[in-house]
């Protein structure tokens, strides 16, 4: 064998009881799991004494937004130091494959504030298999699976208009669907919060999730409401799913603002139900109160049609500006989920225009009393002169809705993170070890094993993967070593790129992608595509 790991206390992604064995890995596999007691050790020629140690499956993310850093930055320490080793990107319903020329420019700009300028990485690729080619020829640090964008597809067939896509438009829509699963999508995304994809009805989305549901994917929205509206959001995406025969799956599965304080049991019975109908659900979040998107994002869904340029030429006349502002801040535009945004909950997190840097770390209703002026005008002049690129922190959850989710048997966990910005939310660098070392050792909401399995075989369910998310002979070894006693996030809100601590090693196909607490210099990883796609 390649590799013995030793004396480790197996938490091996079942939920079930841990226990002490030896794993030994050959030909990037799991060749043998030898537990204590159980006849002569296997050799290897590489031994790694895990006394002390846990170790599981890798991390599946499943819902990340990496489809520009993985290409950017290599080493993507900000996951693999977390033990992530399976990333699910293309999320909201906004990413970079399918596009033409236009619509790369467009979707380049609406999300300039996750991603950064997409220029820098030579975008070559036009099709959800072209970038999943480029991944693959680039060599990635982690796995990557990918979700068809349905607002990038909306963006494609209809462009921005607010209104229902004709016959010809939906029919494009569908093929465009049809293709990228074909080419290795696993899903379909949706972001109803954003345009182009809010625009779609429930007809539209019911249409493109029976392709879904066609090729065994399923879909992912970010659904229209996660404040006023919520769980009539979360009950119209299960009637969709339910209609077209789709799994679902739903992203960041939150109940937040002051008016869904303690509200999460209902979520839950409503999920309850539908499972016990017969529906097929999981869903994901993050174990932060806080949320993070773009300041853009919290305008009304009118004031973004005809998308950025539009955006930005509504933002700079004064009479359409006032009509923002009165949506935004008096009747709860559909962008803020229906709730009047509350401007001291609102922290920039990041810029894309220098010269703005001062606001990094702020909110918007500090910022706007330090100049004497009202807060809509501080923020009008960050959405135009940072051309819709500043990322935000909206601080707006509650604990007892984050503990009572995570402990549901549909969970998984998802990061969010986004990476770009000169203070991101440090749910990117930390989400994994925060659910391990917070809400499983010390505050007892999971078990280690429950914890785990969160994290692991139940994302891989999801994602028809069953080579991964247990440690089984036969399978690929795909694992983390972390000390149970003391892993942890290192991120903070004040310090968000601090790297996680008690995790020394992480394998992706059996190579080392942390060694002694370090990042090796190993791109292991490689797409992860639909079952039986081309």
């Amino acid at each position: 064998m390649d590799l013995v790991i030793r004396e480790a206390r197996v938490v091996d992604g079942s939920g079930g009881p841990s226990y002490r064995a030896d794993v030994g890995l050959a030909g990037g596999r799991i060749a043998e799991v030898r537990r204590e007691g159980e006849g002569p050790r296997p050799s290897g020629r590489r031994v790694l004494d895990a006394h002390g140690l846990a170790l599981s499956p890798g991390f599946i993310d499943m819902h990340a937004h990496s489809d520009l850093a993985l290409l950017r930055d290599p080493a993507h320490e900000a996951k693999v130091a977390q033990g992530v080793t399976l990333e699910v990107l293309g999320q909201d319903g906004l990413s970079y494959a399918p596009v033409d020329a236009r619509t790369l420019a467009e979707v380049g700009t609406a999300i300039g504030g996750w991603n950064g300028d997409a220029a820098d990485v030579g975008v070559d690729w036009r099709t959800v298999g072209g970038y999943l080619d480029r991944l693959d020829r680039q060599g990635i640090a982690v796995n990557a699976a990918y979700l068809v964008p349905q607002g990038t597809v909306r963006m494609l067939a209809v462009g921005w208009e607010r209104r229902p896509a004709g016959a010809d438009e939906l029919a494009r829509m569908k093929r465009l669907v049809a293709e990228g699963l074909e080419q290795g999508a696993v899903g379909m995304s949706s972001g109803l919060t954003y345009a182009p994809g809010m625009y779609a009805d429930d007809a539209e989305l019911t249409e493109l999730c029976r392709v879904v549901a066609a090729y065994g994917g399923y879909h992912c929205p970010h659904h229209r409401s996660y404040g006023a509206g919520a769980l009539a959001a979360y009950e119209e995406m299960i009637a969709v799913a339910r209609g077209a025969g789709c799994a679902l799956h739903l992203a960041h599965a939150v109940m937040n603002f002051p008016v869904n304080e303690g509200r999460a049991p209902e979520l839950l019975a409503l999920l309850d139900s539908a499972l016990a109908a017969g529906a097929d659900i999981t869903l994901d979040s993050y174990p932060y109160t806080p949320g993070c998107t773009t300041l853009a994002a919290m305008l009304p869904g009118w004031a973004s049609e005809g998308g950025p340029a539009a955006v930005l030429a509504r933002l700079r006349d004064d009479a359409t500006a006032e009509r923002v502002r009165h949506a935004v801040e008096e009747e709860g535009a559909d962008g803020c989920h229906g709730v009047p945004i509350d401007w001291d909950a609102i922290e920039v997190s990041g810029v894309g225009e220098p010269a703005l840097a001062s606001y990094v770390g702020r909110t918007v209703a500090a910022a706007a009393r330090e100049r004497g002026e009202r807060p809509w005008a501080t923020a009008r002049r960050l959405l135009v002169e940072d051309r819709l690129g500043t990322t935000i922190l909206q601080h707006v959850g509650h604990e007892e809705n984050v503990v009572a989710i995570m402990r549901h048997a549909a969970h998984t966990g998802g990061s969010d993170g986004i990476l770009h910005g000169a203070k991101p939310h440090p749910r990117a660098y930390g989400t994994f070890p925060h659910y391990l070392g917070r809400y499983a050792r010390e505050l007892g909401v999971l078990s280690l094993e429950e914890c785990v399995a969160h994290l692991t075989s139940r994302p891989a369910r999801r994602l028809r993967l069953p080579d991964r998310g247990l440690i089984r002979p036969g399978n690929v070894a795909d694992l983390v070593l972390f000390d149970p006693d003391s892993v942890a996030a290192g991120s903070t809100f004040e310090a968000p790129r601090a790297l996680p601590t008690g995790i020394p090693y992480v394998l992706i196909a059996g190579r080392f992608a942390m060694e002694d607490g370090r990042r090796t210099d190993v791109l292991a990883g490689r797409t992860i595509r639909r079952a039986g796609s081309s």
